[in-house]
């Protein structure tokens, strides 16, 4: 059974998370997903993907980890994830204790969403290369596991770098909390076959990305049935949401407005309606 989860950015304008996190387990969800943007330069060139201008919540929302620490705190069983976190822009030591830490306080729901990011000048506010975002991406994917998977943890590649270090806590999790990776590209194949645990698409992808996902997968000596594959974005209409389910996706995450308290909930309302329906249809 496929299972069900929301997201939407945590600002000062909008429902507060600690409030939201308690809406989403009483209505029977199963997770709820905070982005990150740690901030958005006044003077910028590159363009926003979702095209137009770009909305003001990108540069409005909290630090994911510190929200979701507090949705941690008033809940005891939905899953709590960043959808996505942008490593780009994060020291991989402190991204592994600040992981680590919130696995172990949360009693081991942590997932972990990972991106590249589309915003060059934020990156470099940062001192991240553009240039070699994925490289980098996956140099500190690979250190943080060996963080929390050792005593004497030590990486070394181009970019990151490290002697044995001692670290702990280390996550509920074994292999620490499951990598999901929010990307399309025709690259994302490969990456997430590599390096993680689960693929999450903004919108989907047709049988021609599930597909190369299989065989991706397969050359690594893996299966698609070990993969987490979760649809960001998912339809609001059961027969759609069904739809997406028999094509292979195992969770579906519902975005919920920026706007009014009153509204968020109105619309989780609405949400938690239709994922009984389809809890009830598949189930016959």
């Amino acid at each position: 059974m496929a299972h069900f989860g929301v997201q939407i950015f945590p600002t000062d304008q909008t429902i507060q998370p600690v409030e939201l996190a308690i809406a989403v387990e009483e209505r029977g969800l199963d997770s709820l997903f905070f982005p990150e943007h740690t901030h958005i330069p006044v003077s910028r060139a590159t363009p926003f993907p979702g095209g137009g201008k770009l909305p003001e919540w990108y540069w409005r929302s909290h630090d994911p980890f510190v929200a979701l620490a507090a949705a941690a705190a008033v809940t005891r069983k939905i899953k709590l994830g960043t959808g996505i976190c942008l490593i780009i822009e994060r020291d991989p030591i402190v991204l592994a204790k600040e992981c680590a830490s919130l696995d172990v306080i949360s009693g081991g729901r942590l997932i972990l969403g990972i991106g590249a990011g589309w915003n060059r000048e934020e990156m470099e506010n940062h001192g991240a290369n553009y240039t070699h975002r994925w490289k980098i991406v996956r140099e500190k994917v690979l250190a943080m596991k060996e963080i929390w998977c050792n005593d004497e943890a030590e990486y070394h590649g181009k970019f990151v770098n490290f002697d044995p270090i001692w670290s702990w806590p280390k996550p509920v999790q074994p292999g620490g909390p499951p990598i999901w990776m929010g990307a399309n590209s025709k690259w994302v194949f490969d990456r997430v076959a590599e390096y993680c645990d689960g693929w999450m698409p903004i919108g989907g992808s047709g049988s021609g990305g599930m597909n190369n996902m299989r065989t991706a997968l397969e050359a690594r000596g893996r299966s698609i049935d070990s993969l987490t594959i979760a649809l960001f974005g998912a339809p609001l209409d059961v027969d759609a949401a069904r739809g997406r389910i028999e094509q292979g996706f195992t969770d579906l995450i519902f975005g919920l407005p920026q706007s009014s308290r009153d509204k968020v909930l109105t619309r989780l309302d609405e949400i938690a309606a239709v994922v009984r329906r389809l809890r009830g249809a598949f189930s016959e």
